[in-house]
């Protein structure tokens, strides 16, 4: 008997993404694995009961009965305390638990002995690229950015020449150029916009300029420096952000669209565009704040709202690659599909996982009721659950060896 794997529905508000597809569900069964999906998780992802039966799901009524028996649950979402009740000691759990944001979620799952996996930490490695869901999520929404904007921007994109005359291009700026800025700018491009971009990686200036944007940056030595070893930015000094700004504000004012994605891992993300700044530009203009959710990098923009400010629309939209729910879930879905790949025996059809494997040590939450991430152990010190000091000591050693290789890889 291969394993069960089960898909609940997802509950988390704003949420219309499941943790699986039609193709994904062929590719499983094929491998001998039973596939039980919770009556209509993927209705708003365009993958209704029957599309999904007929791949060869087996679907049940309710959560309950759906993750009963199952080996391994997939969600998109991290289940909120009154699912995790309904889970059995021992079973798996894979998503996207966001621990930085949900300070208990890490304590619960070890308290109901859940192994966790957290699908947003897997490590910048070559090897892991598939299974990568903040890339295939972030390139989704680099791209419904620039089509939000779009929707509120009062002009055309591309320059374009009639009889009465021509109309100009929109100015497009993009401030972070990870994977969502980059696809926003390679979207910009696409509908004709004069497109500029901004970010603190130096590695950044060679892709902005191969999408045909211009690089705007203070290029000094600590711009050199501005990376980590994961392919994050670094959050730069005082006096850094400081020249920035300056070089920002002078550029801002004459765009007409400004789409920002910066974010720090378990931090608040950085504030880029000023009250002031959003004042200088022009009536009509557009912001599009991408780290709405965690904070936002822009000063004046609300979580879940489209607000205008001085003339300035302000795009505030929350869990924007729900907004492509179809694509998200196809993507998020091979995602796991081939984490599970990883970590199944092809022969025997049982889970075969390699804790010592350095992309389930980037991902591995909890296991046999303790919290084993060394970015989290620390929050149980003085706990019941969690891990000794040796236990500690020793994930801290080995979790210098998880991610060596940059972005770029």
């Amino acid at each position: 008997m291969g394993l069960k794997i089960a898909i609940p529905k997802e509950t988390a508000k704003h949420e219309k993404r499941v943790a699986i597809s039609p193709e994904v569900v062929k590719k499983l069964s094929d491998m001998g694995c039973s596939i039980i999906i919770e009556s209509g998780a993927g209705e708003a992802s365009n993958f209704p009961d029957d599309v999904l039966k007929k791949a060869g799901a087996t679907i049940k009524k309710d959560y309950e009965s759906t993750v009963k028996e199952a080996d391994i649950i997939l969600k998109v979402q991290a289940p909120d305390k009154n699912e995790l009740d309904v889970l059995s000691r021992g079973q798996l759990l894979i998503s996207m638990l966001s621990p930085f944001s949900n300070d208990k979620i890490l304590n619960d799952c070890a308290k109901a002995c859940i192994d966790t996996f957290s699908m947003e930490f897997v490590p910048r490695i070559s090897r892991a690229q598939s299974m990568d869901v903040l890339s295939s999520q972030s390139n989704l929404a680099g791209y419904k950015s620039v089509l939000d904007a779009a929707e509120h921007y009062a002009h055309a994109f591309p320059m374009m020449m009639t009889a009465a005359g021509t109309v100009p291009p929109a100015k497009v700026f993009v401030m972070g150029a990870g994977v969502a800025g980059l696809q926003a700018i390679a979207t910009a491009k696409r509908l004709g916009a004069v497109v500029s971009a901004t970010d603190v990686r130096p590695a950044a200036k060679e892709q902005v300029q191969s999408l045909g944007a211009n690089f705007i940056a203070v290029e000094d030595d600590e711009f050199k420096e501005a990376e980590t070893a994961g392919g994050y930015a670094k959050e730069m000094s005082a006096a850094y952000k400081k020249k920035q700004a300056a070089l920002i504000e002078s550029h801002i004012a004459k765009q007409d669209i400004v789409i920002t994605t910066a974010l720090i891992p378990g931090r608040p993300a950085p504030v880029l565009i000023t009250a002031d700044m959003v004042k200088s530009m022009k009536p009509g203009s557009v912001i599009v704040d991408l780290a709405v959710e965690t904070g936002g990098n822009c000063a004046l923009s609300e979580s879940g709202k489209v607000i205008e400010k001085h003339g300035v629309t302000i795009i505030g939209h929350i869990n924007v690659p729900s907004r492509l729910a179809a694509d998200a879930s196809m993507l998020y879905a091979k995602n796991l599909f081939n984490l599970i790949s990883l970590i199944m025996d092809k022969e025997s059809g049982k889970l075969a996982i390699d804790w010592e494997d350095d992309i389930i040590k980037g991902i591995a939450m909890t296991k046999n009721g303790k919290i084993i991430h060394p970015n989290f152990i620390k929050d149980t010190k003085s706990k019941t659950i969690g891990s000794n000091k040796k236990a500690k000591d020793s994930k801290s050693a080995t979790s210098k060896k998880t991610t060596t290789k940059t972005k770029k890889d």
